[in-house]
């Protein structure tokens, strides 16, 4: 089934079909030609992929992400964004990093965040003098920390895939390094703004004034202490929290930015119903494609034959790297950990590494081909949204790769950055 599996999968991504469509009939082709199973197993493996309580996270945290992306939470954090940092050199590209930084702890995507305050800094960049492109691609870049500060609906996956992780764990593991890559991106467009000149923002607002605007921010922001927190102390679970955050949203929305209304409301929930479907489309499909895998026995398979040649950690991570970095450029993040850590996770664990180490490293890996062609979601809903071509975005990205390749190498071998927060909170 594999010979058919893999090259069935190829082709139909090189035809442009979506990847849960490309991976469903993959499999068909497989059990049509490869094997004697009825073709009613792909249909029973994508419901039982599905049959999760934990994976009720998923469309809870997308529907609170929907009501809490109104315009005035998506403003309170810009303006405290731009409060904190627009004074400096490059000052509203900043501003685009640390607002997507901020709503990365309540979006849990990537695409989120671009799509919502990314949009709108592009905007106040150009008109303040930017290069369109290059504020293009600075948002694009600056998602990158959307699924890595939680929470996360990768990390909520990965946990389903990898017994050796919860999803708490890999939410506390993922702040330092969604920090870091803030950082670096940070640092390129410091860099970038200095070569060309691009001009500091309005002068730094007094203390007075940036307290005032970050009390108006804290309810949104503390969304992000009150989904961790509360999982941190076992408060709830992370699907509870997931509802909790939902219930939050709203009262937060109606009663204390008064942005949200009830007749938004069916709107709200439609998109996150379509936004949800498409999502767990996606996991019904990979859990169908992992199934031929094990069936196939390909996971034992190469975990025995890597095992077998002694590789050392260091020597496994940047293997591991490179083979992700591959995949990512044409395979989207959550199928990726659908089929790959049942594979890798377990090899991993047998050399030695942390298990939250190992699946910030994963979870980095495929989230940064959202910002690599041919695939890279990220390059297309940007490019969509400012009115520019792909390949215009690509030639900006650059100084983004080296920052974001940068950032890899230290959460990778840097183990302190992924491990010490769960360690420290009892994971």
């Amino acid at each position: 089934m594999a010979e058919i599996l893999f090259p069935a999968l190829f082709v139909l991504l090189a035809l442009g079909l979506p990847v849960a469509f490309a991976m469903a009939i993959a499999v068909f082709l497989a059990l049509s030609f490869g094997s004697s199973y009825p073709h009613l197993v792909v249909v029973k493996e994508m419901f039982s992929g599905l049959d999760s309580f934990p994976l009720l996270a998923v469309p809870f945290f997308i529907l609170a992400s929907e009501i809490m992306t109104g315009g005035a939470v998506t403003l309170a954090i810009l303006r405290l964004a731009q409060s904190l940092v627009g004074h400096l050199r490059g000052g509203l590209g900043h501003a685009n990093v640390v607002s997507s930084a901020m709503f990365a702890g309540i979006s849990g995507s990537a695409l989120a965040d671009a799509a919502g305050p990314g949009t709108m800094m592009i905007r106040m960049m150009e008109k303040a003098g930017y290069d369109r492109p290059y504020a293009g691609a600075l948002t694009i870049a600056s998602s990158v920390v959307g699924p890595i500060i939680p929470p996360s609906i990768t990390m909520i996956i990965y946990a389903m895939q990898d017994k050796e992780v919860s999803v708490g764990s890999l939410f506390m593991a993922g702040v330092l390094p969604g920090v870091l890559i803030t950082a670096m991106v940070l640092m390129a467009n410091a860099r970038v703004s200095s070569q060309r000149n691009y001009s500091t923002g309005a002068p730094m607002p007094p203390l007075r004034e940036i307290g005032r605007i970050a009390f108006y921010a804290l309810p949104a922001l503390f969304l992000i202490l009150l989904i961790v927190g509360g999982i941190r102390f076992g408060i709830f679970t992370p699907t509870e929290a997931s509802v909790i955050a939902v219930f939050y949203a709203l009262v937060v929305g109606m009663f204390v930015y008064r942005s949200l209304k009830l007749r938004d409301l069916p709107a709200i929930i439609l998109r996150a119903a379509l936004t949800s479907g498409a999502v767990l489309l996606i996991l019904g499909a990979a859990r169908a494609f992992a199934w031929v895998l094990i069936i196939e026995g390909i996971p034992q398979f190469l975990a025995e034959t890597i095992i077998a040649w002694d590789l050392s950690p260091v020597v496994f991570l940047l293997a591991v790297n490179v083979l992700l970095l591959g995949f990512g450029l044409f395979m989207d993040p959550l199928p990726g950990v659908m089929i790959l850590v049942p594979i890798l996770a377990p090899i991993s664990f047998a050399l030695g590494i942390d298990p939250n180490h190992f699946a910030i490293i994963v979870i980095v890996n495929l989230t940064l081909g959202l910002t690599t062609p041919p695939v890279g979601s990220l390059i297309f809903v940007v490019s969509s949204t400012v009115g520019l071509k792909p390949s215009t975005l690509i030639r900006e990205m650059p100084p983004f790769f080296v920052a974001l390749a940068v950032a890899l190498l230290l959460i990778t071998f840097v183990p302190f950055l992924s491990t010490w927060l769960p360690g420290v909170s009892g994971f």
